[in-house]
């Protein structure tokens, strides 16, 4: 079977959507570490299941497989996705990727490891750091008077000297701490003397229980302006010239164990004389200390991060707190005297992803009373309100963690990642339930449990730049992978906020770690810093997919998911996969993004992914090939029937980037007999957006979509039976 004949347009599009709602229940093995916009699990599955299998994608996908010899690469590989799912199978993996941070994940994810001493090796390190600085992490209950009572979150306001009388006062943009949602009622601070008040309605919040002052909802930083409360001389901030912003602590949310039996709600307290003690406590340790593994390195410019030089932040050690760098300081210290190579490094990996949390970017939720992690939006937003999460993290009697972004935390998920390595499982819907089903006879790694009963897998992962690789001619099965996403999306500025710190604890002892930084000139992303513009990004893509084509054997499949709001940036893709000499034999939906995602809510973008197939030569279904916007309206109509089966509800996003995709194959389709990848590459753009138009007219892709949302009760179907597809199949 094949993925144009197999592959399962709603049982697939039903599973990634589901999974993408809470990833890390459906792939534990994500939680390793963090990487950016990771593509569905069950989609990679799929599509592998759906080339190699003998059997329809739904009766294989909850069985064992294994597909021993079948060779898999990956030129962008990123979280690692289609390499584990590969793997899993028993496929010998390839994988390549140009930031060094990628290939650190990837191997930490798919290398074995022994649990029991990693499991070990964590009780020490977080009794060791109870031991150092636990105190520091503690306050006394506000209701029972319990002293030494953990706290969860402790919260900061950004603070402003006055130009004119020198004042210093709070940035607040607004004083709701906690919405009514999972608390009894919304907490408002108050903007007078600070006390934390429970109101009813916020609307008329009524006075202060302490001061009787007027509480109010809106605070007075606006657009980068204050008004001083003293003078009344409106200030402009930030100021870089006088540094990183100061911060002050003003609230705390803890755990009464004491108290929680018999409490509704949170808890929530204003900092007493005893939280402020315990900071300075904190600060003059930090000052006292020799640090080895706190990053000296300055932040260099770029798209990102130039959003921290305008706030006055010149170096990576002034995103953090003297408390938070003292803990992850010691932490390093203790990681670094760990003799086991192998744990160490799940170690250091276990630092590098709790960094997202131990920061002063973190943002508190309001509604769902927690952190917001650094790279909750993929760049570097600057909050006037930030939360410091306790570093130790917090468990219950049962175990179970309170709260996030502490090292039980990290430890726990990776654990939990680790174990799905060795037993990988599905999760299915019977009735109204998720129901876990084992998968039996798969695994991930290289050995299983580390012996030597079953067939050990090939796994090469490389830090290098897939437009330089060189692959044996006609040596792999398939290339299944996730291109860059063409757009500010600066992966190389994010992932070295952990990478300097990661560096430091180890050293050469992976390929890569030689270069200060993971940016890299080749990055296939629009930078306007760096001048990486579309023909660019066409170029590295081109160069790539030639390679991957040279290696394919004949027929064999190259996919890869794709979609973008801009047209330009499928003409880039048309162009590279017909350089590479490749038809595009199907382009098919799939949910690959989280709709509530917070860098995407709101934006318009699409959460439907164009799954692209392309071979040297195969088939293609003859009703896939359209010659007018009314054929094409049948066919994307056809897709959104699927997407609502599967229980999506397409927005006017996910319809344009579909109707993009197959733009792109068509265009490819029709250039590709008198294609000229010699010739210029704006050039070359040019002519496939002109093909685009051409074949659909693109200006009228809104009238497109207003005639599939008229047809909306037709079907046409794709998914067909095999032999209906051979029949109806168009050789190339």
């Amino acid at each position: 079977m094949t993925i144009e004949s197999n592959f399962d347009v709603p049982f697939v599009a039903a599973l990634a959507l589901r999974e993408k709602q809470i990833q890390q229940n459906y792939r534990p093995i994500i939680a390793v570490h963090k990487w950016f916009a990771r593509r569905p699990g069950t989609l990679f599955r799929g599509l592998t299941l759906s080339e190699f299998g003998s059997e329809p994608l739904e009766a294989a996908f909850y069985k064992a497989n294994s597909f021993p010899g079948k060779v898999v690469a990956d030129p962008f590989m990123g979280g690692g996705i289609p390499l584990l799912e590969a793997n899993r199978v028993g496929c010998d993996v390839i994988g390549f990727d140009i930031n060094p941070m990628s290939a650190w994940v990837v191997r930490e994810e798919i290398e074995h490891l022994d649990l029991d001493a990693y499991q070990k090796a964590a009780r020490t390190l977080t009794e060791r750091l109870a031991a150092e600085v636990g105190g520091l992490y503690r306050t006394q209950c506000a209701k029972c008077g319990a002293n030494e009572v953990p706290v969860k979150y402790f919260l900061w306001v950004k603070i402003h000297d006055c130009v004119k009388c020198g004042h210093t006062f709070d940035l607040f943009q607004g004083y709701l701490l906690a919405e009514d949602k999972r608390h009894p009622r919304n907490v408002l601070i108050c903007a007078t003397c600070g006390e934390l008040n429970d109101v009813v309605d916020i609307e008329r919040p009524g006075a202060c229980i302490t001061c009787r002052n007027s509480l109010r909802l809106h605070g007075p930083a606006r657009r980068n302006r204050c008004e001083c409360p003293r003078c009344g001389h409106v200030n402009s901030y930030p100021n870089p010239a006088k540094g990183p912003p100061k911060h002050r602590l003003f609230a705390l949310e803890y755990h009464c164990h004491h108290c929680k039996a018999g409490h509704n709600g949170r808890f929530f307290k204003k900092p007493g004389t005893e939280d402020e003690a315990r900071i300075a406590i904190a600060e003059a340790k930090w000052q006292a200390t020799n640090p080895r593994f706190v990053p000296a390195e300055p932040i260099p410019s770029g798209d990102e991060t130039d959003r921290l030089h305008r706030w006055g932040y010149q170096y990576y050690r002034e995103l953090f707190n003297s408390r938070q760098l003292l803990g992850l300081e010691l932490s390093g210290q203790f990681i670094a005297e760990i003799r086991n190579e192998r744990v160490r490094h799940a170690l250091a990996t276990n630092l590098s992803d709790l960094l997202r949390y131990q920061n002063m970017l973190c943002r508190y939720d309001t509604m769902a009373l927690k952190s917001l992690d650094v790279f909750s939006i993929h760049g570097f937003p600057i909050g006037h309100v930030q939360c410091e999460s306790n570093l130790l993290g917090i468990t219950n009697g049962n175990g179970g963690n309170v709260g996030s972004g502490g090292w039980s935390n990290i430890i726990d998920k990776y654990t939990k990642a680790k174990r799905y390595c060795d037993e990988p499982f599905e999760v299915t819907i019977r009735g109204t339930r998720k129901v876990s089903v084992p998968i039996h006879g798969e695994w991930i790694g290289e050995r299983f449990n580390g012996n030597g009963q079953r067939p050990r897998r090939r796994i090469t992962l490389q830090c290098r730049n897939s437009t330089e690789v060189d692959l044996a001619d006609h040596s792999l099965d398939a290339v299944f992978t996730d291109p860059p996403y063409f757009g500010n999306v600066q992966y190389g500025e994010l992932m070295d906020f952990c990478y300097v710190w990661l560096r430091r604890l180890v050293g050469t002892e992976s390929e890569g770690f030689d270069r200060p930084s993971t940016r890299d000139a080749g990055e296939l992303t629009a930078n306007v810093t760096l001048g990486r513009d579309m023909a660019h990004f066409a170029d590295g893509l081109s160069s790539v997919f030639r390679r991957m084509a040279r290696a394919l054997k004949p027929g064999a499949p190259m996919a890869f998911t794709y979609h973008h709001n801009r047209q330009e940036a499928y003409s880039a893709v048309g162009v590279a996969i017909l350089d590479a000499e490749l038809a595009c034999s199907a382009t098919l939906p799939c949910p690959a993004e989280m709709g509530g995602s917070i860098h995407i809510h709101g934006t318009g973008s699409s959460i439907v992914d164009t799954v692209f197939v392309c071979r040297s030569t195969g088939l293609t279904k003859r009703r896939w090939l359209f010659n007018s916007s009314a054929e094409l309206a049948e066919i994307i109509n056809d897709e959104l029937a699927m997407l609502r089966t599967a229980g999506l509800k397409p927005s006017a996003g996910d319809l344009r980037c579909m109707v993009y995709g197959h733009l792109t194959r068509m265009a490819i389709w029709v250039l590709r007999g008198a294609w000229r990848s010699e010739r210029p590459m704006v050039e070359k753009l040019k002519d496939f957006a002109a093909a685009m138009d051409r074949i659909g007219r693109l200006p009228d892709v809104a009238q497109i979509i207003e005639r599939t949302q008229r047809l909306a009760s037709r079907r046409i179907g794709l998914s067909d039976a095999p032999l209906e597809y051979e029949s109806d199949a168009v050789a190339f």
